[in-house]
Formats: structure tokens, sequence, C-alpha cells
């Protein structure tokens, strides 16, 4: 990506794809505005045990990834906008729920409910912000910036939650139901003419046919695998790495989370396009391998750092915040490129099941914890970096190889 001609793609983006990418900003922020907190919130306000917020949450974000893989299908078949409509509505109801609710079984409907625009939102989204862009240059410069601006949201939403679920009232959420409301009121203005009318529409398949394509594209299955991975070493600093330091009686705890988290946002914010702009005429290929083996080399200096060696913990962040600088974006850039026209929706849906990785990352890391220690545990996320690279380069091999089997449906 070359930085100098910034002016002249931004000029080419529609209304509706500036909707696209602040909306993604938005539904993201307003994510983790309530994530973090609900813990807090449900111990409380309704004496929940730790299990039992842990049953709720990790239920909620599990039922919703899957539902995002076929929600992509929907959005392919009966138009990527009517989908998003749908997601915004549920934020609507959800955060004012969240607002209202007085009761455990409502706000636990209202939990679940929060974690589904993001879940309905992004597959479709994606997929008609790709199709507003016929610049492949455009399509890729708009994927980054999105990636961009999921982080700005990550990193601004608890900020909000902070003020509005725990320093404010519980009916401070009605604030962002409203603002859900003027998001919609954007879609509706600036909607494509086309939606629900398309070739690519009314050509993709039912989800029974969806699942046979998916099954014969080897190729696409082998990028989720190495994906989930990934997305499973990268959890591992958002969740065991806490566990291991708190275990381990690291003093200014508070201060050495803190720390890393906001080293981890400012990195990838500064950082990004900076970076795509080096290696501007690298292949995708070479871009994740490069940001894979960045990754593993972070995790060989978690597994290497004394545990009370604050700064180590620090620059080591700065090396895993620099690979996912480089690979997220690039990663919603390559299954770009895979997805037929017809599908866009769907593979981006079905690329939502590698956050399953974020998902079972702090079961299996604490049991790695439990039966061993930290270093074991940094020692196999490396091992695991490696293999992530394997099926990358296996994804490219087959490429250069015999055609995809879903070209040929």
């Amino acid at each position: 990506m070359d930085i100098s001609s910034l002016p002249v793609q931004l000029s080419r983006f529609t209304p509706l794809v500036w909707v696209m990418l602040i909306g993604n900003f938005f539904v993201r922020a307003s994510y983790y505005m309530v994530w973090p907190f609900l813990a807090v919130m449900l111990y409380e306000s309704y004496g929940l045990s730790a299990t039992e917020v842990g049953l709720l949450l990790t239920g909620s974000a599990t039922l919703a990834v899957f539902l995002g893989f076929y929600t992509g299908n929907l959005a392919d078949r009966f138009g990527r906008t009517r989908m998003l409509y749908v997601a915004v509505l549920v934020g609507v109801v959800s955060f004012a729920m969240l607002a209202l609710a007085n009761a455990l079984w409502l706000f636990a409907v209202a939990v679940f409910l929060a974690c589904m625009p993001r879940t309905l939102w992004e597959a479709p989204s994606k997929a008609l912000l790709t199709e507003e862009l016929a610049n492949p240059k455009d399509r890729e410069l708009a994927l980054h910036l999105l990636y961009f601006l999921v982080n700005v949201g990550a990193a601004l939403g608890p900020l909000y939650g902070l003020w509005a679920g725990l320093n404010g009232e519980q009916f401070s959420f009605i604030y962002t139901a409203v603002s859900y409301l003027g998001l919609l009121v954007a879609l509706l203005y600036f909607r494509p003419r086309r939606d629900g009318a398309t070739p690519a529409t009314q050509s993709a398949p039912k989800f029974s046919q969806w699942l046979k394509i998916l099954n014969k594209d080897r190729t696409f299955l082998v990028v989720l695998v190495a994906t989930t991975l990934v997305y499973f070493v990268y959890a591992q600093c958002d969740t065991s790495l806490v566990q291991y330091l708190t275990r381990a009686d690291v003093p200014e705890l508070a201060w050495l989370i803190s720390a890393v988290i906001i080293t981890n946002s400012t990195v990838i914010i500064v950082c990004q396009f900076p970076l795509l702009h080096l290696m501007r005429n690298w292949s995708i290929e070479h871009r994740l391998y490069l940001g894979g083996a960045i990754l593993a080399v972070s995790q060989v200096m978690m597994a290497l750092n004394d545990v009370h060696n604050t700064w180590g913990w620090i620059v080591a962040m700065i090396v895993l915040s620099l690979s996912e600088a480089i690979m997220f974006s690039n990663i919603n850039v390559y299954i770009d490129r895979l997805a037929p026209d017809n599908l866009k929706a769907s593979y981006f849906g079905a690329a939502g099941l590698c956050s399953l990785g974020y998902a079972f990352a702090p079961i299996l890391g604490g049991l790695v914890l439990d039966l061993s220690t930290g270093v074991i545990l940094f020692v196999l996320t490396t091992l695991t970096s490696f293999v992530a690279l394997v099926f990358y380069k296996i994804a490219q091999l087959q490429l250069k190889g015999a055609p995809r089997a879903v070209s040929e449906v």
C-alpha cells in the first residue's frame, strides 16, 4: 500500500463504504464497552458465582460465533444490507434491555443479544464494502482501514463502558441504543439500490449447499485452521498471561497489565499503515509469513523472560503487536481474495469461526498453567505459531497447484 496514493484512493470511497467503516468501529466499540465489565455487573448486581458468570459469557460468545457462520450465508442469499438492518435493530433492543432489565433472566438475555450486533454486522459489512469498490487496491485499503478503526473502537469502548456501566447508572446503556438508531438512519439513507437483487445474491446457495462447497474448498479450510491457531496464540496474551503474572505475585501487577494493554493498542494504531507501506510490494502470503515469524519471536521472548522483569514483558508485547498489525488486516484481504463474489459474506462468516481460537484459549491456557508452568505455555504457543505458518504455506502451495474446487461450483 503506497501512502502517497491514499488521498486519491480515499476519494473513490462511496458514502456507503464510509458507513460500513464507521459502523464497524461503532459496533466493535459498543461490544467492548459491555464485555469487559459484564462479569463485574453480574457479580455485584445479581450475585452470580465465577463459574456461572463464565458459563453465561462463554456460552453467549460461542453461540454468537456459530450464528455468524449461518447468517453470513443468509446475507449472501437475501441481501447483505438487510442483515445489517437486523444487526442494528438487535443492537437497539439489546442495549435498551441492558439499561432497563431488573431481573436476572432478562439481563442474561440482554447479555446474549449484546454479542449479536458484532456477529451479524461483520461478515455482510465486509462483503458489502468489497462489493462497493471495484479496484482491488481500494478494497485492500478499505479492509486495512477497517481493522484500524476496529482497534480504535476496541481501545475506546472500555473507556466509555467504565463510565456508562460502572461509574454511572445502568440506565446509561440507553445512550448506546439511541446511537444504534442513528446508525440505522445512516444505513437507510446510504443503502445500495441493488440490495437483494444482484446476480450474486440470486446465485448464492442454500446453507446445506454452502456447507458442501466449503467442504470442497480445502485451501480455505487450511487457511481457517491456520488463522484459528494464530488467534489462539494471540489470545494467550490477553488471558493466560494475566493469570501467569497473577500467580507469580508480580509487584505492581495492575500497572503492568494496564501498560501491556495500552502498549498493544498504541503499537497497532501507530505502526499499522507504516508497516503496510513498507510491504506494499509484498504478496499477501509473504506478509503473513513475516507476521507469523514475528509472532513466534514474541512467544520465545515471553518464554525466556523472567516473570518479574516488567520491561521484558512490555518489549515482548511490542514485538507481538507488530505481528498483529501485519497479520490481522492482511487475513481479511486474503479471505476476500479467496471468496467468490456470490459468497463474500458466507466466507467472511465462516472466517468468524476462527474466533473459537479466542474462545478456547482461556480454558486450554489455564489447563497448561495448572499442570505445568508459564514457560511451558509459551513454548507451546511458539510451536503453535510455527504450525500455523506451515498451514499458510500449505494453502499457498494448493493455490499454485490444482484449481480450487469452489471455482467449479
